[in-house]
């Protein structure tokens, strides 16, 4: 069997859970092996069509979870199993992504949940069955492809039925599913989702803020000076254990449309967002994208739903414009040139947008630096690069 990666930190984790002591239950036994048939099928490339593509490949380890791939502006997107096609869609981080909830309306009504930028399946689990057979991703033909492809692995036929039943591959639809959801085991364990950034250790009394960073963290969940935890903020008070930094609603909150990557990609037209959930009908949901949670976002660029700015603090900026009248804010500092326009004109977010002052270099800065802080320890490196 191929070497997983990254083995020791893989070790780790599972060493360290409930799941790897000498006596346990039979259901955490059953859970345990779980977990490592998905982290076995998380990085197999034998299951996209050219051998090329792993779930791994565009959500990383080593890289926040996120495609680390792609030079200029082919880095917004990820380049599929085939070689040359391009999504039209970043890429988001899987790491939290075992939090977000099942697609709903909130008590105030909004949507908010599901996976995918527009809600479109409920699970992990679903959402794994999405690329696998996606044409501009890994590329196989259909789910029994799939399945010829693990049934082909003798130690994979002997993991499923010892997970699944002797009979899971009688139905090439069934075998499918339990193959995403011992993937959704993997993604659900401490390795996706450590919660030991500095913020965190910050909570636990073991990390001490820069004052730059104690500003943008004051900045951050105050309402009078920012509106940043209005959509980024699960919890229902700042300072709560195991925030994930989204809300998981759905705003339009002007994003540009990428006009350079669909030079290359060749998609047209508006990205509508959650208009194109399936069980939306209502076009007042039209460019609306769900919020992204903000865990490793410093080390996760390039930003935004279609990749369209590079740098966090340019994101910043970004959101700023909307309440600054100084015709510097106006200006894009990736371009030189004003803000494009919104790819989706309506149903802006506009109450929430316009929350709060204008702010200054010195705060804006603080704010990127207190974003820096919600990078998980093992990635830290990555932000002095």
């Amino acid at each position: 069997m191929k070497k997983l990666y990254p083995a020791a930190l893989l070790l780790a984790v599972v060493a360290s859970s409930a799941y790897a002591q000498d006596e346990i239950h039979s259901d955490e036994k059953h859970l345990n092996q779980k977990v490592l048939l998905g982290q076995q099928l998380y990085f197999d490339a034998n299951l996209s069509k050219n051998g090329t593509q792993s779930c791994a490949t565009c959500h990383a380890p080593n890289a926040g979870f996120a495609d680390p791939r792609g030079q200029g502006v082919a880095a917004a997107v990820s380049l599929g199993d085939d070689g040359h096609s391009l999504g039209d869609r970043s890429a988001p981080t899987a790491s939290y992504a075992a939090f977000t909830p099942v697609f709903h309306r909130n008590k105030a009504g909004n949507y908010a949940g599901g996976q995918f930028w527009d809600g479109r399946v409920n699970t992990l689990a679903e959402q794994a069955m999405g690329p696998p057979t996606n044409p501009i991703e890994m590329g196989m033909p259909n789910s029994a492809a799939v399945v010829a492809r693990i049934m082909a692995n003798s130690h994979y036929v002997e993991q499923f039925k010892g997970i699944y039943g002797d009979a899971i591959f009688s139905q090439p639809e069934a075998a499918y599913t339990a193959m995403a959801d011992a993937i959704q085991a993997f993604e659900k364990t401490e390795l996706f989702s450590p919660f030991d950034s500095k913020y965190d250790r910050f909570l636990r009394g073991e990390y001490e803020f820069t004052p730059q960073e104690e500003l943008g963290h004051t900045l951050f969940f105050s309402q009078q000076f920012t509106n940043c935890n209005q959509c980024h903020q699960l919890r229902d008070a700042p300072g709560r254990k195991q925030e994930t930094f989204s809300n998981y609603e759905y705003h339009n909150i002007g994003v540009p449309e990428n006009t350079a990557l669909r030079a290359l990609n060749g998609a047209s037209g508006p990205d509508l967002g959650l208009w194109q959930h399936p069980a939306i009908d209502d076009p007042q949901q039209k460019g609306k994208f769900k919020t992204p949670t903000l865990r490793n976002v410093a080390v996760t660029g390039p930003y935004m739903h279609n990749g369209v700015f590079k740098d966090l603090r340019t994101v910043v900026l970004f959101y700023n414009k909307y309440n600054s009248k100084s015709a510097k804010r106006q200006i894009n500092p990736e371009t030189g040139a004003a803000w494009a326009a919104p790819e989706v004109a309506e149903n802006l977010s506009i109450d929430t947008l316009e929350m709060g002052p204008a702010l200054n270099d010195k705060r804006i800065d603080a704010l990127v630096a207190f974003l820096k802080t919600l990078t998980d320890k093992r990635y830290e490196h990555l932000l002095a690069q």
